[in-house]
């Protein structure tokens, strides 16, 4: 094989490397035998792993196929090798016939070897040229950043040299605008140019350095000097124009003045001087102009003012007054207002109306009480404040200019408001105002404006003493009140309580949605003081039942009132209805026994068990109860019709005076039907004689239609 293999390789026939005829290859001869010998006679044959072997094969399809046939693995054996020989031997002659073929193939080979060589070397050469031209590349590119990096420097340098030229140097335009032009938006832009360049030249320790600032620092100076003298005289006039009479200052400082900002802005940064000289006049401008407003406001509000009380209009003042100066007014009798809320309460839901506008109310002749002129002085006073308070806050940028502008108008109504507070004695304002300034104070707290926090909080510390000192005057007057010239012989409800009545109602009612508890203690004081002076006024007249209806008609007056304030009343209220609840039984009695007094004092003397026979040393006898029997049976119709007269004449309220009718009505035939029966269980006692229930009923159901 290897012989024919080199053959090939060199392109000559098979048979020796010079011939020249293609001979026949004796296979036979060159291969040999390739016979199989038997080895029968080997003694040493060995069976180790025979077993393994059969358990690999057992599953082998072909060696299982030669089992089941029977024939013998050594012949089949042989088998096989005689078809590989020949399989070999047919395969070398294929080789042998593509001979030729095999030679083209090795010359084609050797002809592109050839070929791959000259384009080796002319790639060699290729290669060399683009080394070349890398290296060219590369030193290009060094040149090209090298030189974007100097253009990047002179860019650099280019920018800051342009901004500092722009930045220091003083435009003609610029200066005929500072200098000749008006104060108008195109002044204030140029102002604006100017700082920059002020601040420029103020702050970069690079340019103090240049020695370009040295030519323009003095015409930059002399242009902040002009520019300041400008702007002050420009703003100065703008201030007067707020003195004139009748200018709408906030029309003015929103218009005009909000858009001239930006100069007071100039003036605190570049004229501090001249800016503090414009602060000075603008806060003395605007606390004369203020202070004089709301000092003619103030004069004309003191004209519309009612007077609603004094200090003698307490709730345990008599109201017959013989002073010399109270003569001209209504007797305090006669001016309940005086302690009702009646329609003042309105003013706490006219919060945010605007303000009086005094010279109108005058025309109309209209007055009013004091809360009312509160209200509007005050909402005169936040509208304003607000305004202003923004306004210094947006053209100053200095809240603290507003206190020292407020400073004359605040005075100018303490002033004021001290001299009311001292003489005023309503407590009823006085709770009114305490309200009034609650609600203010939310409104700001709404408009998230503080500058009115402490004025506010002051008036609010002001009017609670003032208000405890009132009402304490009115609790005195309860406590020291005279007794005697207090009282009237009449047992309709008195002055006094309806007073006590309509005070207390209003204060609870101003009290609703505010719950202060120091108040509810105070008016359980009060309802203390007014409790002993009606049972001492009570005391006044001689007649028992007297005494009682005067205490019902008064304490039914007063929960009546108490009712109109809402359930927030409901403590005192309830006081007042046992009271009268327990009065109501009192006069039942005291009534009974008047009319039938025998027949009650024999039902709780001698009918007190069930048996008359039970008291064997005393028992009741027919000629004891018989008279008693006459007695009614003769004039119980009559007597319920009195009866009847006397509840309607005694009681204010007709409904008070029914319930009390049907509450001694039911009364007297519960009385009446305890005695018929204890009366039945005498022996020999006249059954005929005693009125039956449904006939009392019959008679009864004239008066009250509830039985």
């Amino acid at each position: 094989m290897t012989e024919i293999a080199a053959s090939l390789r060199e392109g000559l026939p098979f048979g020796g490397r010079h011939g020249t005829n293609k001979d026949v290859i004796d296979l036979g001869a060159f291969v040999g035998d390739l016979s199989v010998d038997e080895d029968t006679d080997s003694d040493d044959i060995s069976l180790e792993g025979l077993q393994q072997e059969l358990e690999e094969c057992k599953d082998d399809d072909e060696v299982a196929d030669i089992l089941s046939k029977g024939v013998k693995l050594r012949d089949y054996t042989k088998g096989v090798e005689n078809n590989l020989r020949e399989v070999e031997l047919n395969s070398i002659q294929d080789y042998i016939k593509e001979s030729d073929n095999l030679v083209s193939l090795h010359d084609q080979i050797r002809d592109c070897d050839d070929i791959l060589t000259q384009m080796e070397a002319l790639l060699s050469g290729f290669q060399a040229e683009i080394g070349s031209i890398s290296s060219d590349i590369k030193v290009l590119q060094e040149k090209s950043m090298d030189m974007g990096l100097k253009l990047k420097n002179r860019k650099v340098a280019e920018s800051k040299l342009a901004k500092f030229v722009e930045d220091i140097i003083v435009p003609p335009k610029m200066i005929d605008v500072i200098v000749d032009g008006e104060v108008n938006e195109d002044y204030m832009r140029t102002l604006e140019i100017l700082s920059k360049k002020l601040k420029y030249v103020e702050v970069d320790p690079l340019v103090k350095a240049s020695k370009a600032l040295k030519d323009v620092q003095p015409e930059l100076e002399r242009l902040r000097q002009k520019a300041v003298s400008k702007v002050f005289d420009f703003v100065v006039q703008k201030l007067y124009a707020l003195r004139k009479p009748k200018t709408n200052i906030q029309i003015l400082q929103q218009s005009v003045l909000l858009k001239y900002k930006y100069v007071i802005f100039f003036l605190k940064e570049h004229g501090k001087d001249v800016y503090n000289e414009v602060r000075a006049a603008y806060i003395d401008t605007m606390n004369k102009v203020l202070s004089a407003h709301f000092r003619a406001y103030i004069l004309a509000l003191e004209k519309l003012q009612s007077d609603i009380a004094t200090s003698s209009d307490l709730i345990g003042v008599e109201a017959r007054s013989t002073s010399l100066f109270s003569r001209g007014r209504d007797p305090l009798k006669n001016r309940s207002s005086v302690f009702a809320l009646g329609d003042r309460i309105k003013i706490l839901t006219e919060i945010d109306q605007p303000a009086l506008i005094p010279h109108i109310a005058e025309a109309s002749s209209k007055k009013y009480p004091y809360e009312v002129l509160f209200r509007s002085l005050h909402k005169l006073l936040m509208d304003t404040a607000s305004s202003e308070y923004l306004f210094c806050d947006v053209f100053f940028g200095d809240e603290s200019i507003f206190y020292e502008i407020f400073a004359g108008p605040f005075t100018a109504i303490d002033e004021h408001f001290n001299t009311v507070l001292s003489n005023s004695y309503d407590a009823i304002g006085l709770m009114l105002m305490i309200r009034i300034i609650h609600h203010h104070q939310l409104i700001m707290s709404r408009r998230r404006i503080p500058c009115l926090d402490s004025y506010l909080d002051k008036i609010n510390i002001a009017l609670w003493p003032r208000f405890k000192m009132v009402f304490d005057l009115h609790l005195s007057s309860l406590r020291n009140a005279n007794v005697r010239t207090l009282w009237e012989d009449d047992v309709h409800p008195h002055y006094l309580m309806r007073r006590y009545a309509e005070f207390t109602a209003s204060l609870i009612h101003l009290n609703t949605e505010y719950g202060d508890g120091q108040l509810d203690l105070n008016l359980e004081r009060l309802r203390m003081a007014v409790d002993d002076l009606l049972i001492k006024l009570s005391q006044q007249f001689p007649k028992v039942k007297s005494r009682i209806v005067f205490l019902i008609n008064n304490y039914d007056m007063t929960i009546a009132v108490l009712k109109e304030a809402g359930p927030e009343g409901a403590k005192i209220q309830t006081h007042f209805e046992e009271l009268l609840k327990n009065n109501t039984l009192n006069y039942v009695e005291e009534l009974i026994m008047e009319h039938f007094r025998d027949l009650i004092i024999f039902l709780k003397t001698r009918a007190t068990s069930e048996d008359p026979n039970s008291n064997n040393e005393n028992p009741v006898t027919v000629a004891e109860v018989e008279p008693l029997m006459k007695d009614f049976d003769s004039r119980w119709k009559t007597t319920i019709e009195l009866m009847h007269k006397d509840v309607i004449t005694s009681f204010s309220n007709f409904l008070c005076g029914m319930d009390i009718l049907r509450a001694t009505l039911t009364q007297l035939l519960l009385y009446y039907t305890r005695f018929s029966d204890f009366v039945k269980k005498i022996p020999g006692v006249p059954t005929s004689k005693i009125v039956t229930f449904a006939t009392i009923v019959h008679e009864i159901k004239k008066y009250s239609r509830s039985f």
